[in-house]
């Protein structure tokens, strides 16, 4: 295992920086662009841009990898990534920042894949688990870390905009000069969303809703914290303390998952996150520590409810399916965060900043809603028949699933091919 982890260290420092300059850009621009006084709107509409290159590049950038490499890959996405964070700075308009918002997720989706094959080429069925587990500590981290760089510089000059750039040519050195054995290739398969929603409607359902929540959360509530009159500072500590309820809660919540009806669990979770949605309301008119408090609640209880749906997703498949179920979960999940964010943004615009949560509660009480009448529809799995709860880190790209612990015999369902063209054979030497 110290082995494994060892070889993998450049590239898990690859993971860290990029997820710690993603999760500061995230924040930045929406603080930013409350500040130009860009309406709700339009703060929504960046918010779901990045979702539309995100899932765009989730398609196509395995096609630019078996044309050129994986090296080549990372470093022009790397190079495209940096040159947009700063382009947001030079260029504050929002037709602009939206397509480079675009650009930005297309961008990410591809550097995260390309580190995460990686990862997943040291990886064995032995070590899967604890190499999965260290990932999310660094996922985790790394993302707190990115919105407490919030904090270091004021958002309305270049600098921040900046430390984004350079972070991201930061993470192309461990890659560039790694010595790891170069990935294989993988053809990533899906389930048809038909046969996914035969095999767990309630699954499918909640990760298509979590993308029309968590987007919304994750992309306004800066604007929220900015428009119930607290400084930057807050928003920073705010975002920061959600990941840190997230993080905090997934063990226990997956413990219980694992020992009663996972339905049961993910309905309960659901309604305690929109009820924390409705606390977090309220709270806005309350001293500081309570905002704050109600800000980790609201991360705990909801964050672990998208490995809840993957999870009971799994319990109706073959595990040979794990992986492909969960890479449609991730595409559908997609497509709900391109369009939560400009919902949420037209319900804060016609009711005021506040409201956000008021729009998040919904989404989950819809779900729990849903999980109810699923309850009538199918009798529940002994827990002892159940896959395994395994916390999802966040939603990246589908090449992250390989490492679920869940799916030691996923080779079965992915087409590897082991025939290298001239370039990769040059990155290999």
């Amino acid at each position: 295992m110290i082995a494994a982890l060892a070889s993998l260290a450049a590239l898990l420092l690859s993971v860290a920086i990029l997820v710690a300059g993603n999760g500061l850009q995230g924040t930045l621009i929406a603080v930013r662009a409350n500040l130009e006084g860009f309406p709700a709107a339009t703060i929504g509409a960046l918010m779901s841009a990045y979702y539309v290159g995100f899932v765009s590049g989730s398609i196509v950038v395995p096609g630019f990898v078996r044309r050129v490499g994986h090296i080549r890959t990372f470093a022009a996405l790397a190079a495209v990534a940096a040159a947009s964070a700063v382009a947001l700075a030079l260029f504050v308009h929002p037709v602009v920042w939206w397509v480079l918002r675009v650009v930005t997720g297309f961008c990410f989706a591809g550097l995260y894949t390309v580190v995460e094959s990686w990862v997943n080429e040291r990886a064995s069925n032995e070590n899967r688990g604890r190499i999965f587990s260290v990932y999310k500590i660094i996922d985790l981290g790394a993302n707190t870390l990115g919105q407490l760089l919030l904090t270091t510089a004021d958002p309305q000059g270049f600098v921040l905009f900046s430390v984004v750039s350079i972070l991201i040519c930061l993470a192309l050195v461990p890659v560039a000069l790694t010595t790891a054995k170069i990935p294989r290739r993988l053809r990533v398969s899906r389930l048809g969303l038909r046969q996914l929603y035969r095999a767990s409607p309630l699954g499918v359902f909640g990760c298509f809703a979590l993308g029309l929540g968590n987007s919304a959360t994750w992309g306004l509530a800066p604007v929220f914290v900015q428009e119930i009159g607290q400084p930057v500072t807050v928003v920073a500590y705010f975002m920061s303390l959600m990941v840190v309820g997230g993080a905090a809660s997934q063990w226990p919540i997956g413990f219980l998952s694992d020992r009663y009806d996972r339905r049961l669990v993910t309905i309960t979770a659901s309604l305690l996150a929109a009820a924390s949605g409705v606390a977090l309301t309220f709270a806005t008119t309350g001293p500081l520590p309570i905002l704050l408090l109600c800000a980790v609640l609201f991360g705990g209880l909801s964050m672990p409810v998208y490995s809840l749906c993957v999870a009971y997703t799994n319990d109706y498949l073959d595990p040979r399916q794990f992986v492909a179920a969960s890479s449609a979960l991730l595409l559908l999940y997609g497509v709900g965060a391109i369009i939560g964010p400009f919902i949420a943004s037209l319900v804060m615009q016609e009711l005021g900043g506040w409201s956000l949560f008021l729009y998040t509660a919904t989404v989950y009480l819809l779900l729990a809603v849903f999980g109810l009448f699923r309850t009538t529809r199918r009798t529940a799995l002994p827990p002892d028949e159940q896959a395994g709860f395994v916390a999802v880190p966040r939603p990246a790209s589908a090449v992250v699933y390989h490492l679920d612990p869940r799916s030691a015999d996923a080779q079965m369902v992915f087409d590897f091919d082991m025939a290298t063209t001239d370039s990769e054979s040059s990155e290999g030497a």
